[in-house]
């Protein structure tokens, strides 16, 4: 008997649709925060600082917030979760609306944001799991990386546009979306209760479970290891320079906004298209299509800096990415315990999120040391030694182990 399409699947659009209000309203906000800080202290550095604390604050919570969603019902931590972000985001606007918003209340709210998303994240992961077949997994979660990409997309120019009439509005409307969450998610039927455990909750062996999870497997660590971490580290460098170099070291706005925006179109782009190469390609060869497209790009900007040809590059090396990504993250689903799918998820993430904020602080330093294009050779040198790795490596090659049936 055939699955029910997921388009008729009832609680797999509640999930959807819930999530993309509470995704896109904390995009609205992402842009908003520093905007507000800036326009209460005037300092650059203070509304930098938000970014680094919300950063930290995430690293630190990942695996806590993995145990938590392998301990609790996970529809009602994911509804603990909106109501938390609400509270948080209701202090916000109340303070915005009297005219001065203190600067450790917007920490705060950042760092809050960043906890309830370590946790939200794993659970709705585990209830996506429960919620829907097997065998469409791989698309459920697809839809899920569209939906991320098109927030992230519409999300910080709205933001910018609500803060220009009102201050107030982006927050205002971060909550409107955080409340609709909360329903979508309490319409839900599905429920997605972890085997009980004893022990301490937060003990080494539960915080670590999802890291051994993945060690233990030698293709899924081969991939973490080198497209998590190695490429993720050496992409966000390489985005960087491009940026930096597209918008003339920041005199010009238009190549720099180019590049950003052919890039969030080809994220879009590869989670839409992703489904339809499910059959058609193993996942390892995806990762290393993508590691292979951004050694190319790297090459190919050290010849040219055309703002529409280096967008162009940039869009397909995203689009790979997202596609050989959601296979990634979608057979990692299907491969974990069901209860341990929040800490798998979580130890995945808290790798892949480690090395990201010290790829741009490398970039800006190979650029201000070597030049453009020594920067860009360098880095095209670097990935293509990822690729090599990826394409030739054995557990790549062998693929992942048989997944049991649950």
């Amino acid at each position: 008997m055939a699955p029910t399409p997921l388009s008729r699947n009832r609680d797999f659009r509640l999930l959807w649709v819930g999530g993309l209000l509470a995704s896109l309203g904390s995009q609205l906000a992402s842009i908003a925060l520093p905007l507000l800080v800036l326009r209460e202290t005037g300092s650059a550095a203070q509304a930098g600082a938000i970014g680094t604390v919300s950063v930290g604050a995430l690293l630190l919570t990942m695996l806590p917030g993995g145990v938590l969603a392998d301990r609790i019902e996970r529809r009602r931590l994911m509804r603990v979760c909106d109501v938390g972000s609400l509270l948080a985001v209701t202090a916000l606007v109340i303070a915005v609306l009297r005219g001065h918003t203190p600067l450790p209340l917007v920490l705060l709210v950042a760092a809050a944001g960043a906890l309830i998303a370590s946790t939200y994240g794993p659970a709705a992961g585990g209830l996506l799991r429960a919620a829907v077949p097997r065998e469409q997994v791989r698309a459920a979660s697809s839809r899920m990386q569209a939906r991320g990409a098109a927030a992230r997309l519409i999300g910080p120019l709205g933001g910018g546009a609500l803060f220009a009439w009102h201050p107030v509005l982006p927050f205002l409307a971060e909550g409107v979306g955080l409340l609709l969450s909360t329903i979508c998610v309490a319409l839900m039927r599905t429920r997605s209760v972890p085997a009980a455990t004893s022990g301490a909750v937060f003990s080494r062996s539960e915080l670590t479970a999802g890291l051994t999870f993945i060690w233990r497997q030698p293709y899924l660590r081969t991939l973490l290891l080198i497209f998590g971490l190695g490429m993720n580290f050496a992409f966000s460098a390489l985005m960087f320079a491009t940026l930096a170099v597209a918008s003339d070291g920041g005199r010009s706005g238009v190549g720099g906004g180019t590049v950003v925006s052919f890039t969030a179109a080809g994220a879009l782009a590869g989670a839409l298209l992703a489904p339809k190469l499910d059959a058609r390609a193993r996942d390892g060869s995806l990762v290393a299509l993508s590691c292979w497209a951004a050694a190319v790009t790297a090459g190919v900007l050290v010849l040219t800096r055309a703002p529409v040809l280096i967008g162009l590059l940039c869009a397909v090396c995203m689009c790979l990415s997202t596609v050989a990504s959601i296979g990634f993250v979608s057979g990692m689903l299907l491969a974990a315990p069901p209860d341990r799918i929040g800490r798998v998820q979580s130890a995945a993430g808290f790798l892949s999120t480690l090395v990201q904020p010290f790829g741009p602080l490398a970039g800006g330093a190979l650029l201000g040391t070597l030049g453009g294009t020594r920067t860009f050779a360098l880095l095209a040198l670097g990935i293509a030694l990822c690729a090599a790795v990826v394409t030739w490596a054995p557990p790549v090659r062998r693929g992942p182990a048989p997944v049991p049936a649950v």
